[in-house]
């Protein structure tokens, strides 16, 4: 990139394993790292209050691109000064580019060079996303990294189907970079009449005076959207390790501040995508930040960082908590289950997080089953705790060189059963 808008350091290694800072503008972020997902500018079941607390202190979350142009639209959270402003959290963010949340829409898209067309969830009506307005919403949504507009093939895609995907994703990460230059230098994009057609149609304002130049940013908003970004590429492939290759390298060519594996983990066998891990992660530059997209289980996130990774999101932690279930140090415990309904410990006696040591399972069960809202609450708290010390504990491992012996360790626990 032309401008370090952040920065990365490896301060320790232990195989492929890596233990370093990411410093953005609001501060320095350990990794490996988990970043938990607010998709709609909420990471759902728990307050900024205890994300930030010294119990989970977590340092960056993530923030949904396609949800928050549909609702509340961009022109609201530009009127309120940016997505930090708008939320209420004054630490670092990552926005993806909405590109997998249209694919996962499936019928009710149709993708196109320009970009793609698809109807809303919310009422059905007609959207249009491409490289250029994923990228001008996410200059306005004003996070710390942004990610470059891409196409996710599914993870039993043919070597042709992923290999079309793969060139069109190249194809959008190089506009994607064109757009983001441009923004960050000047405070416009320039697209063709339909971007900006559907820019305007989702509350981004357009100048008729910078129309008429390719703009789509009135000048007024140059101060708005020149928040100093990193912007990260997407390596696909589906599960094809040549096809992987191959878009690593031209995406590097293209040049990114950091980049992420993106594809995994949308219907492949656990051992086919750990094996695209192992063969793409230690290939990435080295001076930049890896990171894993959509990934995953505590068992996942320890093979990767065995494997070179640095960040990972997931949904997993808040979702299956307002489902139930708990991530335990011997696995996954599902509050609704009839044993645990006098059951007096609590969900992990290994853990520490405040649900444990005030709660039991036969209270978390009792709220659940009478659908009390605490139970999401409780068990999202108590997921997220454990998925953030997970990553302390790594981090330290790997700095005291002792990440092998946690590694064996932490994975047969987990595998030891709740007993």
């Amino acid at each position: 990139m032309t401008d370090h808008t952040i920065d990365f350091e490896v301060q320790a290694r232990e195989g492929e394993a890596r233990a370093g800072i990411l410093t953005t503008r609001r501060g320095p972020i350990e990794t490996p790292v988990f970043m938990p997902v607010g998709t709609a500018g909420t990471v759902k079941g728990i307050r900024f209050e205890e994300l930030e607390s010294p119990e989970l202190d977590a340092r960056i979350i993530l923030g949904n691109t396609y949800h928050l142009w549909l609702r509340p639209g961009i022109e609201v959270i530009r009127a309120c000064g940016g997505l930090h402003k708008f939320i209420g959290w004054e630490r670092a963010m990552l926005t993806d580019s909405g590109g997998f949340q249209v694919w996962s829409l499936g019928a009710l898209r149709k993708i196109t060079e320009e970009g793609t067309e698809f109807r809303s969830h919310i009422d059905g009506a007609s959207c249009f996303l491409s490289p250029e307005i994923s990228i001008e919403i996410q200059a306005t949504l004003g996070a710390e990294i942004a990610m470059a507009f891409d196409e996710c093939a599914p993870g039993e895609a043919t070597y042709e189907e992923a290999r079309r995907s793969m060139e069109l994703t190249l194809r959008w990460a190089k506009r994607s970079r064109e757009a983001f230059e441009r923004l960050q230098r000047y405070g416009t994009a320039r697209g063709s009449e339909r971007v900006r057609e559907a820019l305007s149609g989702s509350g981004l304002e357009v100048d008729p005076l910078a129309t008429a130049s390719g703009s789509v940013t009135t000048p007024a908003q140059v101060n708005n959207l020149r928040h100093r970004q990193a912007l990260f590429g997407i390596v696909q492939g589906a599960s094809h390790l040549d096809l992987r290759r191959e878009s690593l390298e031209r995406t590097v060519e293209i040049g990114f501040a950091g980049y992420a594996i993106g594809g995994l983990s949308v219907g492949e066998e656990k051992p086919v995508m750990l094996e695209v891990i192992e063969e793409i992660a230690p290939r990435m530059p080295p001076d930049n930040p890896r990171y894993l997209m959509g990934v995953g289980t505590p068992e996942d996130l320890i093979e990767a960082v065995a494997r070179g990774i640095d960040m990972f999101d997931c949904v997993m932690p808040t979702r299956n908590g307002r489902n139930g279930q708990a991530f335990t140090s011997r696995g996954r415990l599902n509050i609704k289950n009839a044993r645990y309904a006098e059951d007096q410990l609590p969900l992990d006696e290994e853990c520490k997080c405040s649900v444990c040591r005030r709660h039991t399972r036969a209270f978390l069960r009792h709220l659940y089953q009478s659908g009390e809202m605490l139970a999401s609450i409780l068990l999202t708290h108590h997921n997220l705790a454990f998925f953030l010390d997970t990553m302390r504990r790594v981090r330290q491992a790997i700095r005291s060189g002792q990440f092998a012996k946690f590694r064996r360790e932490y994975t047969e626990q987990l595998s030891s059963g709740l007993g």
